[in-house]
């Protein structure tokens, strides 16, 4: 048979859509022609796929080789698409059955002697192969992040020979085991426990990872605002299988290293103040995925805030309210996820004393205006809760509570049970609530009510800070067990809106 056909994958965003591999061997000057936009990893695969057959004691067709990546119009990249190259030269060659070649999806890059090396994003072929019911080849590295995909058939090899044998009914290749790892324990060795003092803003935080609200805290430096923000992931709840699948996912498409033993932990990235937009937000020719997308279904924390260049953060205010960023480019577009949880710190002022007890401020009015004025507005009222965090005096920096500290662990059970309450409720988080949700759930008392508009008019908040208290004083009932939004509760919440207050 002069033509053969092998199914793979190619990468748009987390997607991975269907490139079908023609080859098609003709009489004529021995020559190999490779068409469909292949961009110059993918040119360079002939010369790979030429040394790995002949490498691997086949003969390599002496005549026309056409290899046709078809969809056309879509561009190709990087050397997945060395392995179903070369199973395609095979199969059209008659030195395998391109019969059996035809039941199966392959990616893989090829050394020059045919060994097969690791590609990136093999998670999300995993999930389209299972889709399009097809078994899968792919390199040995990549088995354990594909198998975290449960009823897809996976046929991990470390040479093509394997692969050939196996097409071939010489020897089967084993079957990869479909696995879901059982969570680890944290190796961090965070934990609230080592924070001393700062109780309100420990209860905020409880809140905040509670409804998965967005959380400001205002401080001078050394208070613990990042240590505060780094142990936040440790009272976190575990992700749900399908919420890990999309993390792991994105995880699998980037250059990072994917990490099975923590894949069911809460991601957590803390980019840099000189971080770019594109590297916030994801960018590029071949659009990557930015640090929000990084972060999907877990954590953000973005130090010292108004340090970030205004452009930069004014970037987050579509995912901020959509949960996901589209990037596009003059040749393509790419859609990201990037459901996160911000959580931000930032000093008072420029020199970060302002009402510190040490009285080391010299800031002007004027000076402290234009340093909050790097966040603007409308990036502000999209985050729930503002709150202060204070320097502790010496003796309770140094011995704590004489009962000690409350620790992660005893935290953690009660965001697990008042979230739980949340989704039994209405399937999600309150910070997830929709507009028509928060008039249905979020209800109050006329006193209620009363305190609210009175809030609003003395503060000159939005319809969105509006309905962000409500879902944040829907999470603290929800903490205290009550079925009903109370007055306190309510209180609690609208006294979280520190910085409307002072504006």
């Amino acid at each position: 048979m002069s033509l053969a056909i092998a199914y793979s994958r190619g990468r748009s965003g987390i997607n991975a859509p269907l490139v079908t591999v023609e080859v098609h061997i003709s009489n004529g000057l021995p020559a190999l022609n490779l068409v469909g936009l292949p961009e110059t990893a993918v040119k360079e695969s002939k010369d790979r796929v030429r040394g790995a057959i002949i490498n691997s004691h086949f003969q390599f067709p002496m005549q026309r080789i056409t290899i046709n990546l078809a969809p056309a119009d879509v561009p190709k990249e990087g050397g997945r698409f060395d392995l179903p190259i070369a199973l395609g030269i095979l199969a059209a060659s008659g030195q395998i059955s391109a019969i059996e070649l035809a039941k199966y999806e392959c990616l893989g890059e090829l050394s020059l002697g045919g060994e097969l090396r690791s590609v990136n994003g093999v998670l999300p072929v995993a999930l389209q192969s299972r889709k399009a019911n097809r078994a899968l080849f792919l390199p040995l590295e990549n088995a354990q992040e594909a198998a975290l995909v449960q009823n897809v058939e996976l046929f991990p090899a470390q040479h093509l020979l394997e692969i050939c044998a196996h097409l071939n009914g010489q020897q089967r290749l084993p079957t990869g085991i479909n696995q879901t790892p059982a969570p680890s324990d944290d190796k961090s060795g965070l934990d609230f426990a080592d924070v001393h003092g700062q109780f309100h803003v420990k209860r905020a935080l409880e809140i905040a990872a509670t409804g998965l609200h967005n959380l400001l805290m205002l401080g001078p430096p050394g208070t613990g605002k990042s240590m505060l923000a780094s142990r936040l992931p440790s009272i976190l709840p575990p992700l749900t299988e399908a919420q890990a699948i999309e993390s792991a996912a994105i995880v699998s498409i980037s250059d990072r290293r994917f990490d099975a033993e923590n894949w069911l932990r809460p991601p957590y990235r803390a980019p840099h103040h000189t971080a770019s937009a594109p590297a916030l937000v994801g960018g590029g020719s071949n659009p990557q995925p930015g640090e929000i997308s990084l972060a999907h279904n877990g954590l953000l924390f973005l130090d010292e805030l108004p340090e970030f260049d205004r452009k930069v953060l004014e970037v987050l205010r579509e995912p901020l309210e959509t949960g996901h960023i589209t990037i596009s480019r003059a040749a393509r577009q790419a859609d990201f996820p990037a459901r996160f949880q911000l959580i931000a710190a930032m000093n008072p002022c420029p020199c970060g004393y302002l009402g510190d007890s040490s009285g080391r401020c010299h800031c002007s009015s004027e000076q402290v205006s234009r340093y909050r004025a790097k966040i603007s507005g409308p990036l502000l009222d999209r985050i729930d809760m503002h709150l202060e965090v204070p320097r502790v005096s010496h003796q309770v920096l140094r011995k704590g509570l004489p009962e000690g500290e409350e620790t992660s662990a005893t935290i953690r059970q009660r965001v697990i049970q008042a979230r739980q309450i949340a989704i039994q409720r209405s399937g999600k988080v309150n910070s997830k609530l929709s507009a028509a949700e928060v008039k249905q759930i979020c209800t109050l008392t006329e006193s209620g009510h009363q305190l609210l508009e009175q809030a609003m008019n003395s503060f000159g908040l939005s319809h969105r800070a509006y309905h962000r208290i409500l879902r944040l004083a829907r999470t603290i009932a929800d903490l205290a067990g009550a079925e009903q939004i109370q007055i306190n509760h309510l209180s609690e919440a609208i006294g979280y809106r520190k910085l409307d207050r002072q504006g």
